[in-house]
Order: C-alpha cells, then structure tokens, then sequence
C-alpha cells in the first residue's frame, strides 16, 4: 500500500477495560479476560449482544517449554467469543511479532469492509509457574546447533548483541540507559493498575542492578506478569452515539520479512534498516510525520528497544539517542521532553505486550487520563522491534 490509508479516520476506539497487573493471578486467566472484556463492552456504552467481532493475537511468549492452553496460559478470540455468547460474524487472530498492531488492523479492516460493526479486541497475558524461560531440551539440530550450545539462545543475548553493536558504534555509555527505565518506572508508578504501581526505580537502583546478559541488566527487562486489557472498537459514524471521546486509527505499518539470519540473531543494521521501511509505510499512510506526534509511546520490553524506536521514527537523529535520554529528552515531567513513556510502557507496567502504549494513546487522546492527562492530539504506539514488529498512529479528531 502507498499513499494515505482508505480507512483513515473511519473506525474509532470506544471502550476500554484492563485488569490488575499481578505476577501471578489468583483465578485462571481466562475468567479474569471474560470480566475484562465485560467491562470495556460496558465501558463503550454497549451490551455483548452488540458485539459482532472479536480479535486478538494470542502468543504465548515464552523460549521456555511450558504448555500452552487456551484460558489457562493463553485465551484466544474464539475462546473468548464462545464465553461472551454473541455469535459474532468476525472472529480473526493476528499471528505474527508486533501483536497489537497486527490485532488493531484485523480490527480496523474488518469494521471498514462491514464485516463487524463492533469489534472487542483483547490481549491476555499469562506468566508460567517456574522459570519464565525453562527449557528441557537437551539437543539441538539445525542453525540452532550453532548458537545454543555457546549459551546463545532466547531473547536476552538477542537484544544484548545489537545493544551491543550500538554502544560500540557510537561510543555510547550503558549508564545512559538508566533515564529510559527510571523513566518507565516513575510513570508506572501513579498508574494504579500496575505492577510496579508505588515502587519507582531510582538511578543508583538501575546502576547496582545485576547484569543477566552483558549490558543488558535485570531492570532492562520487563517482568513477566499475568494481566489482561480490552478494548472496543467500532466505525467513525457509530462512535458518535456513545458515551467517550472517539479516538480514531489513522493509519497503521507492520514491518517487512526479516534478511535471513540464525536463529535470534538481530544485527543492529537490520533492525535499523527494517525500521526506516516501518517508518516510512506508516507515515505514508497516516498522512502525519514525527514532528505532528505529540505523545510518542515508544515499546520497552527490553529498554534498547527504545534506542531504535527513537532513531527509527526519526525522533532523534540516529546515533543521539543515548545522548538524547541523558539530556532529559524523554522526561515526561519537563515541558520540552518527549513524553514517550508516559504511560508507563513495559518496564513501567509488566509484560503487556504493547497494550500500555495502546492504552495511553486512548487515554490521553479520549481525555481520560485523569490527573495524568495531557494536551495531546496525535499519539503513536509501538510495539517489538522497529524491523520484527509495528505501529499505529491515533488522533484525537480524523485526518
């Protein structure tokens, strides 16, 4: 696709609901997702007969070995369709990496072609009994072969190579990286869904943090948690009979095929070239730039992630961004500083998933937010990687 969106501006998020963020939940993962849906359906001013929709992407995120089963570890569109009861016309899930982005366009093609009016999309997160990563796997055949044997494998020595590559390439100090996640944190911290809700990180907390991947370090990481969010979505014309503010999709990217690499090899030049092509398709189709953004949410599941996402976006120049963090750029308490994770992100909230992004953009464009609201009408939520995931530009009026 080239150009402008077709569907710009006409579908809107109406509704939303999320859970608490807990370690683990003390009632199983789909009965906290039924409620959660319940309660965005009721939040957009609608009854579940009116849902005709439902998308999510149902990944289990975890290198560990653990079962995967449906309401338990993971709750898909079908399973939560059949415990709404709507016998809904559209029922999808998004399979690849970036999967809220990838959830928010089934959505927003669905409702723009008329195959659903009204759209729950949700996103279910479960974190396993016992190491989060545990693997009983005792052999390895194929390109793994060449990389698990050397301790090379999952996602932490993924994102510590090209984080690496980064602090070598332009002579950048890993001590720079405490602004993102005492950033994260200090948001995360008012937000009362949270799992770091009252507990900011100081910046000698971060410095005196162990490393778990040489130099990424334990806060760089978000923590797995069990949560769940949903959200409604509906067309332009209908968003204008119910309660909240609509805010309208804009346009949307994903990123391209990957260069073939060995398993979780990330070069930092393929992430950066991959997320230049990202960038470009989703301000072509938007119709908006970096400079008409004002509430950036940036992914931070693991914290260099936000490096990428800054020079990628053309945010900052490329090679600045480690400066650009130092120099108070990203301080959502400063008047001059690019609030790009004023809601918290992952580092500020738990393993969401890329919700927390989504979740602001709403908020803040839906003026919800309370007494964290900002002036804001053009808001962009990130998730993954700048070249292995996507982002959705939203606004506060359409296009």
């Amino acid at each position: 696709m080239t150009g402008r969106f077709p569907a710009g501006g006409r579908v809107a998020v109406v509704g939303y609901a999320h859970s608490a963020v807990r370690r683990r939940f003390d009632r199983p993962l789909g009965a906290v997702a039924v409620d959660v849906a319940r309660t965005a359906i009721a939040d957009a001013g609608l009854t579940p007969d009116a849902i005709d929709g439902f998308v999510t992407s149902a990944m289990f995120p975890t290198a560990g070995a653990h079962a995967v089963s449906d309401g338990t570890s993971t709750v898909t569109a079908n399973w939560l369709a059949d415990r709404i009861g709507t016998g809904p016309r559209y029922v999808a899930s998004f399979q690849g990496v970036g999967q809220i982005p990838g959830s928010v366009a089934l959505a927003v093609n669905a409702i723009a072609a008329g195959a659903a009016d009204y759209v729950v999309l949700h996103r279910a997160l479960h974190n396993p009994a016992g190491g989060y990563h545990d693997n009983p796997l005792t052999a390895v055949a194929g390109p793994q072969q060449w990389t698990v044997p050397q301790g090379y494998g999952g996602p932490l020595p993924m994102i510590a190579l090209p984080y690496n590559e980064y602090l070598q390439r332009y002579g950048a100090d890993p001590d720079a990286m405490a602004a993102v996640v005492v950033e994260a944190r200090k948001n995360g911290a008012i937000i009362p869904w949270s799992y770091w809700h009252g507990r900011p990180l100081s910046t000698d907390d971060y410095l005196a943090a162990p490393m778990v991947s040489d130099p990424v370090r334990r806060p760089d990481c978000d923590i797995p948690v069990d949560g769940v969010a949903a959200f409604v979505l509906t067309s332009a014309e209908r968003a204008r009979d119910l309660p909240h503010r609509p805010v309208y999709i804009a346009g949307y990217a994903s990123s391209g095929p990957t260069p073939p690499r060995l398993p979780s090899h990330w070069p930092l030049d393929d992430i950066m070239a991959g997320g230049a092509e990202t960038a470009r398709r989703l301000w072509a189709t938007a119709g908006v730039g970096p400079r008409e953004v004002d509430l950036p949410q940036l992914y931070d599941g693991f914290s260099p992630f936000v490096y990428f996402w800054l020079e990628a976006l053309g945010l900052c120049p490329v090679g600045e961004a480690h400066r650009f963090v130092r120099d108070g750029g990203i301080d959502s308490d400063s008047p001059t500083g690019l609030p790009i994770l004023s809601g918290g992100g992952a580092l500020g909230n738990g393993r969401m998933h890329g919700i927390p992004q989504m979740l602001e953009c709403y908020l803040q464009l839906a003026g919800r937010a309370g007494a964290r609201q900002r002036a804001a009408t053009v808001a962009l939520a990130c998730h993954s990687s700048p070249h292995y995931g996507g982002a959705v530009v939203y606004t506060s009026e359409p296009l």
